[in-house]
């Protein structure tokens, strides 16, 4: 694996981590922890207690333009130390992203010639950063404005795989998977992957239905205003799609059973494992509670399911999928 891949592949496993934690701010509602951007409550440094905040640092009329009943005395109510450091941490985890997807794009200038895509691939990767970290501020400063976070997620998914395409294309010894089957193996598996990112996009919308009513209905048991979300188009849609995804991954399973080589039947089974196992993260959601560790499961699995499904797409095309025996000869 070359300097580049090995850069690659840490921002690509950085972005990882950081959905992961990027889902433990939502679950436990810490997203705005921090009400200032880039600063958090002021100061570089969080404050570990109110007592600690020095209110003449913050831009109350800023505040204002997002909501108008703003006022020191309802920042001071919604101050939580617990959720200040867990967006704070969140911030932090995001630099190594931003530096390695950087330093990525330095070393990504050896291919401007020779193989122009992984340029234009690391350079994509790094607007796409800036451009997630400039919905980071506008999540924070619009007050959790519903949508603004699902384009977030969206572009996190998009650089994902662009990373991951990246990682793949950057060394001269590029691993092959013969998923043993036809091009209609390869069609399939591209429905999956864009029905996999559809579900995810209604996932995250889903979720900031579900937050909203959390908030409005918060004196009311969980219960009672889950039947409205249950009514809710989106919820209904995102539901039912999950079975249209677990029939496809079924499918695919089945026509590339007899896939040869570790990595393709290792990348296939956690495919997988990782539909089945986000059904049934579903249905406890749905039917049982929405625990923090299962929603950020259900959340954090979502990009290991992407980044495996496009490696299985673009190692497969690579492979050759309509002409297997070529791949057998270099098995």
């Amino acid at each position: 694996m070359t300097v580049y891949q090995k850069t690659a592949l840490a921002a690509l496993l950085a972005t990882i981590f950081l959905i992961f934690v990027g889902a433990i701010v939502r679950v436990t509602g810490s997203g705005l922890g921090c009400p200032d951007w880039p600063t958090c409550w002021g100061e570089l440094i969080p404050p570990t207690s109110l007592e600690q905040v020095d209110f003449d640092r913050l831009d109350i009329a800023k505040f204002q333009k997002r909501d108008p009943e703003i006022t020191k005395a309802t920042l001071s109510a919604e101050f939580n130390p617990v959720h200040v450091w867990i967006e704070f941490i969140n911030r932090l985890v995001s630099l190594p992203v931003g530096l390695f997807t950087l330093a990525t794009f330095l070393f990504s200038f050896q291919f401007l010639r020779k193989s122009p895509s992984v340029f234009v691939a690391s350079f994509s990767a790094l607007v796409l950063v800036l451009a997630n970290a400039v919905l980071g501020a506008i999540v924070v400063r619009s007050g959790l404005k519903p949508g603004v976070i699902t384009l977030h997620m969206a572009l996190a998914m998009t650089l994902l795989c662009v990373l991951v395409y990246a990682v793949y294309r950057g060394g001269d010894r590029r691993p092959q998977v013969n998923l043993n089957g036809t091009a209609s193996v390869r069609i399939l598996l591209v429905v999956l992957f864009f029905a996999c990112i559809g579900e995810g996009v209604m996932g995250s919308q889903v979720r900031e239905l579900t937050d909203e009513l959390a908030l409005k209905f918060k004196d009311v048991p969980r219960n009672v205003w889950h039947e409205t979300l249950e009514q809710k188009p989106i919820y209904l849609i995102h539901r039912s799609f999950s079975w249209v995804i677990f029939v496809l991954g079924a499918m695919t399973f089945f026509k590339t059973r007899k896939a040869t080589g570790d990595l393709g039947q290792l990348c296939l089974r956690t495919v997988c494992g990782i539909i089945l196992a986000q059904m049934v993260l579903g249905i406890l959601m749905s039917h049982v509670s929405v625990h923090p560790v299962v929603q950020v499961l259900h959340i954090g699995l979502s990009s290991i399911l992407v980044v495996t499904l496009f490696w299985l797409l673009i190692a497969g095309r690579s492979a050759g999928i309509e002409n297997p025996k070529k791949i057998n000869q270099t098995n």
